[in-house]
C-alpha cells in the first residue's frame, strides 16, 4: 500500500521509462504512484502465450541497450534481488539474402573483424575503424550526448572537454558526420555489397533508412554495440522486466494502479509560478505533492492532458513527427528451422534483405504510402537463448517489419487490394503476413510445414495496444535531425525542452522525449535524478 495518501510523486503511464523512473525515485525515498490506462502494465513490454506451450515477446524481445544504460547500472542489484535474469548468446546478428548467402557474426568485435576480412580485403579494415571510432575515440561524446539532460551542465562540460581535446574543427566535423546518410558512408567505406547489406537494416532500428541524415551515426552506433554486447533477452519473457520493476517500487511503499486512464492534470498558478498539484484519473482526484511525469506524446500531453496551452508550445506539438509504421509477427514451430546458412541456426537476431539498395527501395515505397515489394525483415530467435520459451523441439519466430506505411495507398506489387479508406485491416494484415511468410520460405526450405502458430499486428493493432504507437510508430516519433538530442520532442521559448514542460513541476518522458526509443530507460533515470535533487 501507499506509505502516503499523497505521493510525491505521480507517473502517467508504465512503460519502461516510468517504471525506472518510479523505482529509482522509490529506492532513493521517495513516495510514488504509477497510473496506467490498460489491463496490463509494461507499454512496449508485453509477454503472453499466442499458442499453447509457446511464450511469445509481442512487442520488444531484446535488451542490449538496457543492461548498457546508467539505469541499469543503479538497479542492477535490485534487479537481481528480486530474480531478473538476462541470458546471453556467443553469436550476435548475422544477415541471410534470398540467394540463399547468409553469415552469423560472434558476439566479438575481433571475430567479426575477421568475417569482414573474409568478405572483401578493405571491408575488414573499415570495420576495424568504425568500432574503434564509435567504441573508443566518440564514445565519450556519444554515450555523453545521449545520456544526459541535453540542457544540463553536464552538457556543458562535456563540450567543454571535447572541444579542449579536439579543438572546434575536431568537434564541427563530428557533428558534421554525424548528419551523414549510411548510403554514402558505406559506399565511401566498404568495398562489398555484401557487407553493405549486412549494416544497413540496423538504420531501420530508429525509424531511418540508409537515404536518411544521420543514418550512418545511428546504423553504425547500433551495429557496433550489438557485436559487442550481444542481443540479450530475458529468462521467461520481457515481462519479467515489469514484474521485477513493480516488484521494487511496491517493496519501497509505491503502487501501480491499472485500469486507470488519466484525462487531466490539474494545476494552478500562472506563467513561471504555474504547477501541477495531481491528475484526475477514472473519474477520481490523485493528488501529487511534488510532481507529475507524463510518459504519453506530445500530442497527448500538449493537446489532453495540460490545459491553457500556450500558442508556440500547442503548434510544435502538432507540428511533432511520426515515422513509418511497424508489424509483428510471431510463427511457433514444431521444430528449428532449416536455414540455407546451418549456422544462422544459433543467432538471436538476423535481416533478411537483398541489397542496402532493396532497404531503401522499400523505406521509399513505405514512406509513400506502398506496401514493399521486399520487406527487410528483423527475425528473432529467443529461444535460442532460453529454450524454456517453446516446448521441448519446437521453436519460435520473432519477426519485425519497419518498413510500412501507417496509411495505405497502393501494393508495390500489386497484389494486394487496399481499402478505399487506406486504413488497415484484417484482410491486408494476412496478406502482408502471407507474403512474409513466402519470403522466410526463401531461406528456410520447408519453413510453412513446421508452423503450429501465426499471429500477426498490424500497424493498427499495434496502436490499439499501445497509443503511444501513433499510425504503428514503434518509435513514437521519427529520429530525423530535427526531432532529436537537444530537439526532442522540441524546443519552446514557453520553458519546453527535453522533459521539461511549460509548468514547473510537471515532466515529459518516454520514447518522444531525449534521447528517444529504445527501451534502455534512459529518459526515465534522467527525470528520477532532477527529481530526487529538488
Amino acid at each position: 500500500m501507499m506509505s502516503s495518501a499523497k505521493p510525491q510523486v505521480i507517473i502517467v503511464g508504465s512503460g519502461i521509462n516510468s517504471l525506472v523512473c518510479a523505482a529509482l525515485l522509490a529506492i532513493w525515498g521517495r513516495s510514488v504512484l504509477v497510473l496506467e490506462r490498460n489491463a496490463i502494465p509494461g507499454g512496449c513490454i508485453r509477454t503472453e502465450e499466442l499458442f499453447p506451450g509457446y511464450t511469445h515477446d509481442v512487442f520488444s524481445c531484446w535488451y542490449p541497450l538496457f543492461l548498457n544504460s546508467p539505469a541499469y547500472q543503479v538497479l542492477k542489484p535490485a534487479l537481481e534481488k528480486v530474480g531478473l535474469e538476462f541470458i546471453h548468446s556467443d553469436y550476435s546478428t548475422g544477415l541471410v539474402q534470398p540467394n540463399s548467402r547468409g553469415i552469423a557474426l560472434k558476439q566479438s568485435i575481433l571475430a567479426s573483424a575477421l568475417q569482414f576480412d573474409a568478405i572483401a580485403p578493405k571491408d575488414g579494415a573499415a570495420f576495424r575503424r568504425m568500432t574503434q571510432q564509435i567504441l573508443h575515440d566518440d564514445a565519450a561524446l556519444i554515450f555523453g550526448l545521449l545520456g544526459q539532460n541535453p540542457y544540463g551542465f553536464g552538457i556543458l562540460k562535456l563540450l567543454f572537454s571535447e572541444w579542449r581535446k579536439r579543438g572546434i574543427g575536431g568537434l564541427t566535423e563530428f557533428f558534421g558526420n554525424s548528419l551523414e546518410t549510411f548510403r554514402r558512408w558505406s559506399e565511401r567505406e566498404l568495398q562489398s555489397e555484401f557487407s553493405r547489406a549486412l549494416i544497413a537494416p540496423w538504420t531501420l532500428h530508429t525509424g531511418l533508412g540508409p537515404d536518411d541524415a544521420g543514418s550512418a551515426l545511428i546504423g553504425k552506433l547500433t551495429f557496433a554495440a550489438v557485436i559487442a554486447g550481444g542481443m540479450p533477452v530475458v529468462k521467461g519473457g520481457g515481462i519479467r522486466i515489469v514484474e521485477a520493476l513493480q516488484a521494487i517500487i511496491e517493496q519501497h511503499g509505491g503502487q501501480l494502479l491499472t485500469h486507470t486512464q488519466v484525462d487531466r492534470i490539474i494545476t494552478q498558478g500562472h506563467g513561471k509560478k504555474r504547477c501541477a498539484f495531481g491528475v484526475i484519473a477514472a473519474g477520481r482526484v490523485y493528488h501529487a505533492r511534488d510532481a507529475v511525469v507524463c510518459n504519453v506524446t506530445p500530442q497527448q500531453l500538449y493537446g489532453h492532458l495540460l490545459n491553457d496551452i500556450p500558442d508556440t508550445v500547442r503548434q510544435r506539438a502538432q507540428s511533432y513527427r511520426y515515422g513509418r509504421g511497424g508489424m509483428q509477427l510471431h510463427f511457433a514451430l514444431n521444430t528449428p528451422p532449416s536455414w540455407c546458412e546451418p549456422e544462422l541456426r544459433h543467432v538471436p537476431l538476423i535481416h533478411l534483405t537483398e541489397s542496402m539498395e532493396q532497404v531503401c527501395l522499400s523505406v521509399t515505397q513505405a514512406n509513400n504510402g506502398y506496401l514493399p515489394s521486399h520487406p527487410t525483415l528483423a527475425i528473432g530467435q529467443p529461444t535460442v537463448l532460453d529454450a524454456s520459451r517453446a516446448p521441448e523441439g519446437g521453436w519460435i519466430l520473432w519477426v519485425q517489419m519497419q518498413e510500412l506505411p501507417g496509411y495505405l495507398k497502393g501494393d508495390a506489387l500489386g497484389e494486394i487490394s487496399i481499402p478505399a479508406d487506406g486504413k488497415w485491416n484484417e484482410t491486408v494484415r494476412e496478406a502482408v503476413a502471407d507474403r512474409v511468410q513466402s519470403r522466410l520460405e526463401t531461406v528456410i526450405p520447408g519453413f510453412s510445414s513446421s508452423i503450429v502458430g501465426r499471429k500477426a499486428y498490424s500497424p493498427a493493432d499495434l496502436q490499439a495496444l499501445n497509443c503511444n504507437l501513433v499510425g504503428g510508430d514503434p518509435y513514437s516519433g521519427i529520429c530525423s535531425p530535427d526531432q532529436f538530442f537537444w530537439l526532442r520532442p522540441f524546443a519552446s521559448s514557453q520553458g519546453t525542452q527535453a522533459h521539461q514542460t511549460f509548468v514547473s513541476n510537471v515532466f515529459h518522458i518516454g520514447a518522444s522525449t531525449h534521447p528517444g526509443p529504445g527501451l534502455a530507460g534512459t529518459s526515465g533515470y534522467l527525470v528520477a535524478r532532477q527529481l530526487a535533487r529538488r
